[in-house]
């Protein structure tokens, strides 16, 4: 995946996609084994779609659209790590059953997985954040195929978070608090290099 810098310094670029994938963890977010069989990997998407306020189709796999406000993903060269939030709308939600196309609430969906895990509320369950270019998404998200060509490989680096804790549920919203999935207790550190401009005490002795 090459980061599409030629697309991008055009003076009419296509438009940057914003598409979420939320995986969670048998054993921990579902039961051991599965034996409802139920999914483990939810996409969605913020925006609206190109094709009639629908569903987004990105290689193959469909971003279902949901009233999720997605924030604080900016980057910043200071050292300190993004905490971005995610703040669903509590009057819909996720499809649990793709058999029967069911919409539950977030709260509903946070109740079915502490079942298996009491107080969990999706603690730990891995976030990914891709950014495709509008180039590089399926010709069926449009009426004639895509009017940028033949669908690229345009696309932004894909972003890893977990959930690190439920922010806020009340009966409009419910907001969680992500982490990079290397910011957690028991890693090893360094992740990152030090250098003195973010960290002045480096290199300095009484």
């Amino acid at each position: 995946m090459a980061i599409p810098f030629s697309e991008l310094n055009k003076v009419n670029p296509s438009s940057i996609i914003e598409l979420f994938e939320l995986e969670l963890t048998v054993g921990k977010h579902i039961a051991t084994g599965n034996p409802q069989n139920l999914p483990t990997l939810y996409r969605f998407h913020a925006g609206a779609n190109l094709n009639n306020f629908g569903e987004i189709v990105f290689q193959n796999n469909s971003y279902q659209r949901l009233a999720v406000k997605a924030e604080g993903f900016e980057e910043s060269g200071t050292g300190v790590l993004a905490r971005p939030t995610l703040t669903f709308a509590n009057l819909g939600g996720f499809n649990r059953n793709p058999t029967t196309n069911l919409l539950i609430t977030i709260s509903d969906f946070l109740q079915l997985v502490n079942q298996v895990t009491p107080h969990n509320d999706l603690i730990g369950a891995k976030v990914t954040r891709k950014m495709p270019l509008a180039s590089a998404l399926d010709n069926s998200n449009f009426a004639s195929g895509n009017p940028f060509g033949t669908p690229s490989s345009d696309r932004l680096r894909d972003r890893i978070f977990v959930i690190d804790r439920k922010a806020v549920e009340n009966r409009q919203i419910v907001q969680f608090e992500l982490t990079a999935a290397h910011d957690l207790e028991n890693k090893l550190i360094p992740q990152r290099v030090v250098t003195k401009d973010i960290f002045p005490a480096v290199g300095t002795f009484g």
